[in-house]
């Protein structure tokens, strides 16, 4: 999502001893007056083509239309140190810790101004005592034991967390308008968000297993950002008797720009596996005519499938509940690991009898889960092998 150089802390610390403290007068009339003169915005952004920021990314301002100059903020759940060890590691196993951070708002306009990312404000239809309710909160996650939370991708992000914080504000119900016959899967709503991203599509798709292709609930959508939007639009608060709509107005904070698109590796992963299956197809045609088979492309094969099969185990371990149970480790598990010394040495195994086997079950998977863009391509290689090395032992 969103990610911020590790100097504002400095300035959020500081800002947070400010946001403590109330103006001098302490009567309820003053604190009353106080919060009506105080704008509450969710701010939703643009995606730009920064990795953390393909899915776009969630704040809250906290504006003070008396004091712009000191109380002009940005809350964002989504600071982290992208420079600490293992954070790609980390990250895919579901052990990233975020945080609550803030700033001024001005830094935040001018960041995304520079992205050229379009940022939308939606002014809160608070009343005084729910601004002081959500500021009494966000006071409280500010505090250095309250400030970091485990992020999760789908469940627990910077989203979730500012529709979370303003629910609990709310002195009543938020009633949202669900979209009708709109029950996307996770894979799916992150299809559209990576669509211009082939590779990390193909990456994202690897890792995802099949409880990532079930239909989702409006709240499961409300992870990405534009989907919060639209729910927000579309919501009213209910309390004592009486329906007023939640989004009170919205503007554009920053205008979409000039957005610079880094280019990227010029193939699509269905390009290199069709390579790689033009290739496989002309090794076996050559197998058959000589009946003989090639050790360097086993092992290829066998090295390709292990060492993405590594991953896949591992991600067993990982905390995402939609990476547990994925079918394409079928075809990528450590097994060729095993079976490798044997195979260079022509040892007789029954390696290929298993991959065969293997193969098919996940061909047959497809019909389940989603695989990753072209990788039923290695799928065919391997058979083809399969049937090359079988046949060629056979006639021996």
């Amino acid at each position: 999502m969103k990610h911020l150089k590790i100097i504002f802390r400095t300035i959020l610390l500081l800002l947070a001893v400010t946001m403590t403290a109330l103006p001098a007068k302490a009567d309820k009339d003053f604190q009353a007056e106080y919060f009506d003169s105080v704008e509450v915005s969710l701010l939703t952004c643009q995606p730009h083509d920064e990795i953390y920021s393909l899915y776009g990314h969630t704040a809250l301002r906290w504006h003070d239309l008396h004091n712009e100059a000191e109380k002009d903020l940005t809350f964002n759940y989504g600071v982290f140190n992208f420079k600490a060890p293992f954070f790609i590691a980390r990250f895919v196993f579901g052990l990233t810790d975020y945080e609550l951070g803030t700033y001024p708002y001005k830094y935040f306009q001018e960041e995304y101004r520079r992205f050229g990312s379009m940022v939308t404000e939606q002014v809160l239809n608070l009343t005084s005592e729910e601004k002081e309710s959500l500021y009494a909160a966000l006071c409280k996650n500010l505090q250095p034991e309250n400030r970091i939370y485990r992020y999760n991708y789908f469940y627990n992000n910077c989203t979730t967390k500012a529709r979370d914080i303003i629910e609990e504000c709310i002195n009543g119900k938020i009633e949202y308008t669900g979209r009708e016959d709109y029950t996307p899967s996770y894979r799916s709503m992150v299809h559209d968000m990576t669509r211009n991203n082939p590779w990390s599509q193909f990456g994202i798709d690897l890792l995802l297993g099949i409880k990532a292709d079930q239909k989702t609930t409006m709240r499961q959508q409300e992870f990405l950002p534009g989907n919060l939007l639209y729910d927000f639009d579309h919501a009213q608060i209910y309390a004592n008797g009486q329906y007023r709509p939640l989004v009170k107005e919205s503007r554009i904070a920053v205008p979409a720009g000039v957005q610079m698109v880094q280019e990227g590796f010029p193939l699509s992963p269905l390009t290199c596996w069709l390579i790689i299956l033009a290739i496989g197809i002309v090794i076996f045609m050559i197998e058959w005519r000589q009946k003989r088979v090639f050790k360097v492309w086993d092992v290829t094969l066998m090295l390709l499938t292990g060492t993405i099969g590594i991953v896949l185990t591992l991600m067993l371990f990982s905390q995402h509940p939609t990476v547990s149970l994925n079918l394409q480790i079928l075809l990528c598990n450590p097994l060729p690991w095993l079976y490798l010394w044997p195979v260079i040495k022509g040892r007789q195994t029954h390696y290929w009898q298993l991959t065969a086997i293997l193969a098919a079950l996940f061909l047959n998977g497809s019909f389940f889960q989603h695989y990753a863009e072209g990788i039923q391509v290695l799928a065919l290689c391997l058979l083809m092998q399969c049937y090359a090395n079988i046949k060629v032992k056979a006639r021996k």
